[in-house]
């Protein structure tokens, strides 16, 4: 057979990019490859999670140079990986698990998640080796290496949880055996999807010249108090144009439509609004326009940490220490001794994302401008 199916640039069902380029085909071609270790990812959520774990993608091409690397999350997060250099494949859950976990065999898993979906996944792949979580025969999450009894105890336990000094990729690469020295997360966008950027802000009459402070006014559902108070992302927003002059944009989803507009309608003309209708691709090329970002722990901080936008981030009811800033920004933890709870509601007033004002988060932003 002339065609060597088994190069790891051949994907199957259409000619590699070589053949499409400049016509080569197997038997004269430089390019043939054997791929080397096959290593399954399983990290399906949530977004934020998906995208701060492709931090330990550089740390498995030091371990393992050659390697295939397959990733398999939700359809929900394909986007956010895609375009990524250090993956080989992308899989759904939704659409490639019930036709290619059953037929492929990896060389080693890696699932740093406790789900129990995620774990179970782990758990039935036929591989040589595996690191992180499985499920075993009784439904019950255990570790599948000494190193993951930690991140697996933590989740069991707010105690450790809040005695916790390290970041979360510290966590999850002692978990997965790999090296850690702060490799960077991987978000790359295409040059168009830039372009398409700089042009939407260009339509809401932004020029190149003009710095753009990012605020994010989104926060998830799972705590119901880890957004900060509309008030003070008005105020905020204020103090940004009245004491530096500098381009003022909203962020948000469908989530925040209402917020978004009440916000814009009660600013001053030329506030940009990302509009609520963003895909999570466009959302991050705008952060990656910003000279600085405010948010709290959501997604968004973790685009801009990939993008290296510094960011300042308010933290309320989730843990401080677990985030990575890269030397990029700062945190601002609420004034409570109460933070890092972990509940997903509280009746205490003010609460914590209360007790962080607009002047100290000015003072931030200021100095990362």
């Amino acid at each position: 057979m002339m065609l060597k199916s088994d190069c790891r640039h051949f994907p199957g069902d259409h000619p590699c990019r070589f053949n499409k380029e400049s016509g080569q085909t197997c038997p004269d071609c430089t390019h043939y490859e054997l791929p080397g270790a096959r290593i399954l990812i399983i990290k399906l959520a949530a977004l934020g999670d998906v995208l701060r774990t492709t931090a330990i993608l550089p740390g498995i091409k030091e371990q393992f140079p050659h390697s295939y690397v397959v990733w398999l999350t939700l359809e929900n997060s394909v986007d956010l990986l895609k375009s990524n250099p250090f993956i080989d494949e992308l899989w759904s859950l939704e659409i490639d698990t019930p036709t290619r976990l059953a037929a492929e065999e990896f060389d080693l898993v890696l699932n740093p998640d406790a789900d129990k979906r995620a774990a179970g996944l782990a758990s039935q792949t036929r591989a040589r080796e595996k690191r992180g979580m499985l499920l075993d025969r009784r439904g019950c999450v255990v570790p599948a290496n000494p190193e993951a009894v930690e991140w697996l105890e933590m989740g069991a336990f707010d105690q450790l949880k809040k005695r916790n000094q390290k970041t979360y990729q510290q966590l999850i690469y002692e978990m997965l055996k790999l090296e850690h020295h702060q490799q960077e997360i991987v978000l790359s966008l295409r040059k168009s999807e830039q372009e398409w950027a700089r042009g939407f802000l260009s339509d809401q009459g932004w020029r190149e010249h003009e710095k753009i402070v990012g605020i994010n006014v989104g926060g998830g559902d799972r705590w119901k108090k880890k957004r900060w108070k509309p008030k003070h992302f008005e105020a905020i927003a204020r103090q940004v144009i009245g004491q530096t002059g500098n381009k003022v944009m909203l962020i948000g989803g469908q989530q925040e439509r209402q917020l978004l507009n009440d916000l814009k309608s009660a600013l001053p003309a030329g506030v940009i609004s990302s509009e609520a209708n963003r895909s999570l691709r466009e959302t991050a090329a705008l952060i990656a326009q910003c000279r600085v970002l405010v948010t709290g722990d959501t997604l968004a901080l973790h685009a801009a940490s990939a993008l290296k936008v510094p960011t300042v981030v308010l933290l309320g009811p989730t843990s401080a220490s677990e985030l990575e800033m890269y030397g990029r920004g700062e945190k601002i933890v609420a004034p409570i001794g109460c933070v890092s709870c972990y509940l997903t509601d509280c009746d205490i007033d003010p609460d914590c994302m209360q007790l962080i004002t607009p002047e100290r988060v000015m003072t931030a932003v200021a100095k990362w401008l």
